[in-house]
Parts: structure tokens; C-alpha cells; sequence
């Protein structure tokens, strides 16, 4: 199957990946602070309940470019350069007519799996889905007695990974995406994974931060990525992340050359 963009898809992928970072909106954004001393105590007096305080706060492209930042309204934080990998995976899957669907484990807003439809949609494929997998109540606190790679992790403590299904679903729909290909796997890994009835996969992206959500993910989804498929790990620059990838692949033998994206992000093509 040939794909290559025409120009007009081409600026909408573009635009997608900008529109999902919040690039277009960097130079304008804006932070929210917690007020403290007196001035703290007064304004929460005087401001209604659940109010913000906000402060002009422009974005640094360079790390928006390279994924460094947590951006208050963007769609994704993985930046412009693992969006690329991404769509340069999935236009390869699709050219080389490589079978199976594709995944996100780890999700947040829903920025890459709203990315992957996108592709999709740009080419007009239809034989697909999008699996879309997450607590939506963001991570688990360490089992540090079956996985003690995981002491001292503290994702769990971060309310701002915490994006409900229905926040991520409407985020699809303001792309337009939302539709029978996407499909949602709610709930930890462990429990969603093994009997997720998701047949062969193309793309596996994992994004679980943890060595617990890592080895999940792995174990259960890796044997359903077809050779020549692609499995992109988001956080392998966390210990925890990368020790879990290094555990699997010296399990099960796995010698195919591991990729840098950006400093952050790794990727391989399933070769055998």
C-alpha cells in the first residue's frame, strides 16, 4: 500500500501535532499559581470557590519541541519529536501493510491515541482501531512486594495525571475523532490487559512510567505485535521504565535495536 502524504494532509497532520502539543498557543499560555502569605489569605476570600490564579507563562519551544514540560493545556506532553516518531511508525505500518491495530497503555489526555485516529482518518483506513487503555484515575501506588523496581515512585501522588474517560472522550470529539475505531480499555493494566480481546497490534506505545505498568504492558501485549510492527517506550529514561524493558527483553531474548527519539523516548521494529 503506498502512502505519502499530499500536501494537504501533510498540513493537517502538522497542524494536529501543534494543535495537540498547544504549540500554536504557546507564546499566550498561562500558569496557575497558589497565592500564600496574606495577600493568599485575602484572595481566597474574595474570589468565588474553585477559582484560578493564573499568570502569563509562554511556553519554551525547545522543550515543548523535546517533551520536557508538563503543559497546563495541552493534549499531550509527549512534544513535537516523539509525534513524529510516532507518525513516522504508523505511516510505516501502513505502508508495509504491517496487520494489526494500535495502543497507548498510559494515556493522560489522550494526545497520541488522538494522533493515531487522526492518521487513520488522514488516509481514510478503516480495518483498524485505536485502543485506548488507562485507570483515567491516574497511576497505582507501588506494589513494592512483587516489584520492589517501584520503591519510592510517587506518580501515584500526582493529581495532575488524574484525567477522567470522559475528559479524554471529549477531547476526541473536539478533534472530530470520536468514533467506532477507538476503543477504550478503562482500569489498571493488570487487569485490563490480559483479557482486552485486542487480536494483533502494529503499533504498541507504552507510557505506564512504572516498572509494574511497564511489565504489565509488555507481558501481555507484546506477543500480539506483528514482526515488522513498532513498540515505542514513552518514559524510558525513568530507571524503573527502562529496567522493566531491559527484564523483558533478556527473558525472551529480544536483540533488535533499541532507538532513541529524543533523549526521553525509545523505540524498536519487531524484526522476529
Amino acid at each position: 500500500m503506498k502512502i505519502s502524504c499530499n500536501h494537504s494532509q501533510k498540513i493537517y497532520l502538522d497542524l494536529l501535532k501543534k494543535t495537540l502539543t498547544n504549540w500554536v498557543h504557546g507564546h499566550e499560555e498561562w500558569q496557575t499559581m497558589t497565592p500564600t502569605g496574606i495577600k493568599g489569605k485575602l484572595l481566597s476570600k474574595l474570589l468565588p470557590p474553585a477559582s484560578r490564579v493564573i499568570i502569563p507563562a509562554p511556553c519554551d519551544y525547545q522543550k515543548r519541541e523535546f517533551g520536557q514540560d508538563w503543559p497546563e493545556d495541552a493534549h499531550t506532553m509527549i512534544g513535537i519529536k516523539r509525534l513524529n516518531n510516532l507518525e513516522s511508525c504508523i505511516l510505516d505500518v501502513l505502508e508495509q501493510e504491517i496487520p494489526g491495530d494500535f495502543i497507548e497503555t498510559g494515556v493522560w489526555r489522550g494526545g497520541s491515541v488522538i494522533f493515531m485516529r487522526g492518521v487513520l482518518k488522514t488516509f481514510n483506513i478503516t480495518d483498524r482501531q485505536v485502543w485506548v487503555a488507562d485507570s483515567f484515575e491516574g497511576l497505582p501506588k507501588p506494589n513494592t512486594e512483587k516489584y520492589p523496581q517501584d520503591i519510592g515512585d510517587t506518580h501515584y501522588t500526582y493529581d495532575f495525571l488524574k484525567v477522567s474517560l470522559e475528559s479524554v472522550q471529549k477531547n476526541f470529539q473536539a478533534y472530530d475523532l470520536l468514533d467506532s475505531q477507538v476503543v477504550f480499555l478503562k482500569g489498571w493494566f493488570k487487569d485490563t490487559l490480559p483479557n482486552s480481546g485486542i487480536k494483533q497490534l502494529a503499533i504498541l506505545r507504552l507510557d505506564g512510567d512504572m516498572y509494574e505498568s511497564t511489565m504489565d504492558a509488555l507481558t501481555n501485549l507484546y506477543p500480539l505485535l506483528s514482526v515488522g510492527g513498532y513498540i515505542i517506550i514513552d518514559d524510558y529514561c525513568l530507571p524503573n521504565c527502562s529496567q522493566a524493558v531491559h527484564d523483558f527483553r533478556k527473558e525472551h531474548h529480544i536483540t533488535d535495536e533499541i532507538k532513541e527519539i529524543d533523549g526521553t523516548g525509545v523505540y524498536w521494529k519487531r524484526t522476529k
